[in-house]
This record gives C-alpha cells, structure tokens and sequence, in this order.
C-alpha cells in the first residue's frame, strides 16, 4: 500500500500522521489515513467508483472529530489529485469550508485554482514553491521535473497548464510520471494534451503515435 507522506504535500499530513510512539494514536486517525490512501489510487488508477466510495468514508472518519480545517484539508487533497489529472473544476468542497481553513490551505488552493500570488507561495511546500515561483516557464518546468515525490510533480505540472505555462518538456515529465507510476486517469489526460498540441503542429505522425498509446491506457484492465 502506498504511504500517504508519499502522496501528499506535507501541509495536507501533519494533522493526519502517526506518531511512532507516545499514546495510542486514535481511529479515526488510522481509518482516514487507510482511506485517504485507497482513495488516491483509485482515482489516479481510474476506478471512480472505488475512490467515492473511500473519500466519503475519509471525510467521515474526520468530521467526526468537528475539526473544521482537517475536513477542509481533505477536500483540497481531494482536489490536487484532480489538477495533477487536468479535471480542472472549482474546488466546492473546500471553498465551502475555506473560512474556517489555515491560511496555509487557502494559500495552496489559490495555487491550484492557477491564482497564487506572491505571498500564498511563500505559503506552498517546498516542492510547489520552486516551481510556482519561476521566472521563466523552462525553468518552472524544470523544477517541476526535479520534484522527487510523483503526485508533487504531477500537481505542480497541471497548475502550470492551468495557468498556461506549459513548455513541451513540461508534457513530457506529467507524461513519463504517471506512465512510470501506472496512473491511467491523469496518464490519458497527459497524453491527451501531448496529441492535441501534435494535431496543432501538423505532426500526424506523432498524433497518430500518442493515439495508438492512449488506446492501450484505455483498455479495461484484467479482471
């Protein structure tokens, strides 16, 4: 099973990690976290059902605690896996709790709606931080190419699209990160917008490559 520190920026953890020692750490603790985790690979594995399923039970195990900003937090977890898949819709679910949120969280879903200012990226973590403040779209993409955890990249690589700072190589790092890591839903989207800048181009051959390969992403996997 993947580790939820592996997943998420570290703002998003903190209230949710286990300590190694000290007392018994709480249910709801471990159930969110479980869940949380199942819910990020279903849905970068392309299994809504799975993740809708798995984020409810998420957000219950947190409500239950009536900590406001945790629930927000797991809404704008919600969220990020959407922009590193390019479903760039509003972030309801937090927006609706974003008054009782940290100014940390507010900050990082002002980045991931494409509208971070100068000092909601001081806020970011380090990952995001780097790449939201460069001066240049290359060397955003190349600091989005030197993000260590996968799902860190491939956030800061959808909010670059978002806000149109998208270079080629930025397309080819989302595009190898989620080949690499198995993820179907934001791999087809990746890829998705790799053909349509080929269609653009006038390069039929490389449209036509991408298509042959998204039509194997797409096929259903064994059962």
């Amino acid at each position: 099973m993947m580790n939820i520190k592996l997943l998420l920026p570290a703002l998003l953890v903190t209230a949710l990690a286990a300590c190694s020692s000290g007392p018994p750490v709480p249910d709801w603790k471990m159930n969110a976290q479980s869940s949380v985790e199942r819910f990020q690979a279903a849905y970068l594995g392309g299994n809504a059902l799975v993740e809708q399923t798995e984020f409810r039970r998420a957000r219950s195990q947190v409500a239950g605690t009536g900590k406001l900003e945790l629930v927000a937090r797991i809404e704008l977890l919600r969220c990020a896996a959407r922009v590193a898949s390019l479903a760039f819709d509003d972030c309801a679910g937090f927006d609706a709790l974003k008054a009782d949120a940290s100014d940390a969280d507010r900050a990082y879903a002002a980045y991931l709606a494409g509208k971070a200012q100068g000092a909601d990226v001081a806020l970011l973590p380090e990952a995001q931080r780097a790449a939201a403040g460069a001066a240049s779209d290359t060397a955003a993409a190349s600091a989005v190419a030197a993000i260590d955890d996968p799902l860190s990249r491939l956030v800061a690589a959808g909010v670059l699209l978002r806000s149109g700072r998208a270079t080629p190589e930025l397309l080819d790092t989302a595009v190898a990160t989620a080949s690499d890591q198995g993820w179907r839903h934001p791999l087809l989207a990746w890829l998705g917008v790799q053909r349509l800048r080929a269609e653009q181009a006038g390069d039929a051959p490389a449209a036509q490559r991408i298509a042959r390969r998204m039509a194997v992403v797409e096929q259903p996997p064994a059962p």
